[in-house]
């Protein structure tokens, strides 16, 4: 098996797709009965990896029926044209928010684009390629589409951004999480525990619909969530309720620091240097040294929640 790829049993494969940093963002693939499916792809840069890991499994390109991003973040969906040119036999399930930026995503290039600029453009994301509107279908809440008979389950799941569905598989009783249920990262793991941290990346964080959001993910009682960044967690029911519990803890303490700034002059600098302090605080908790390395880990999730938390108060119908 190919070093970027691994096996998480019931025919779910992790496939890191370099972007970044080691074991930061992944791209998921399920295999059922010949036949196959991408969750999340990373982006145009993870789209050689994804087509190498389907020939280390034995899979042609036509295997693949459905690419289904969890929502339209490019570190998520911004190589689901160019792979789907690879596929000539899939189809993108797209939330119906973010359906049209996936057949035209002229918008979410101009977006990103002002913010990181052509040349980091070029460097972590390349040219989007657009997805044939007839090869792409909305998805609905509560569908349910067949992978080889193997059921999967759509909701809608707003909170980190609108335009969000999970995906559940009843095989491995879990959820494909995006960035719905946070970020985990495996370098800070403490004897195999994992901890976790919310993301509140730019421009629709909404707290309110985050909670509800967790509490019906929930309700399936399930054994594990497999996250976007990064890999799967949990390992039984008690430990996914737990870590959804210090997420939603870490949402009231990122809420209280953001409404207690919200007049400061230099209100970033200090919204991001508390976030931080706060993360590492709870990372030495959890029994982790977080030290400069952890710290360095964390800045760029400070950075990103701190604009999203600015876009979340300055929001008139906050």
């Amino acid at each position: 098996m190919l070093d970027f790829i691994e096996d998480l049993g019931h025919g779910i494969y992790a496939i890191d797709t370099g972007f970044q940093r080691p074991r930061f963002d992944a791209a998921y693939l399920m295999v059922e009965d010949g036949r196959a499916a991408f969750i999340d792809t990373g982006t145009n840069h993870a789209v050689p990896r994804l087509l190498a890991a389907l020939n280390a499994l034995g899979l042609a390109p036509d295997a693949v029926e459905w690419v289904i991003p969890t929502h339209v973040h490019l570190d998520h969906a911004g190589g689901v044209g160019l792979l789907m040119e690879a596929l000539p036999s899939a189809r993108a399930l797209v939330h119906p928010r973010g359906l049209r930026h996936m057949v035209d995503p002229k918008a979410l290039w101009l977006g990103a684009l002002a913010v990181y600029g052509e040349a980091e453009m070029q460097r972590s994301y390349g040219k989007l390629v657009p997805v044939p509107a007839g090869r792409a279908e909305a998805s609905h809440d509560e569908q349910v589409l067949m992978l080889a008979g193997r059921p999967l389950r759509l909701i809608d799941t707003p909170g980190h951004a609108r335009h969000h569905h999970a995906i559940w598989d009843e095989r491995s009783r879990s959820w494909f999480t995006g960035d719905t249920f946070g970020l985990s990262y495996r370098a800070l793991d403490v004897d195999g525990r994992a901890w976790i941290l919310p993301t509140s990346t730019p421009v629709q964080f909404e707290p309110d619909a985050l909670r509800t959001t967790v509490a019906r993910l929930l309700e399936a009682q399930p054994l594990a969530m497999q996250l976007t960044h990064y890999g799967r967690v949990g390992g039984s029911v008690e430990e996914v309720r737990r870590l959804a519990a210090l997420m939603l803890d870490q949402v009231d303490e990122m809420v209280a620091l953001a409404l207690s700034l919200r007049d400061a002059p230099d209100r970033h600098e200090r919204l991001k240097a508390g976030l931080l302090d706060g993360y590492l605080a709870r990372l030495r908790a959890h029994g982790h040294p977080a030290g400069a390395e952890a710290a360095d880990w964390l800045a760029l999730d400070a950075e990103l929640n701190a604009q999203g938390l600015e876009v979340w108060l300055e929001r008139p119908a906050r």
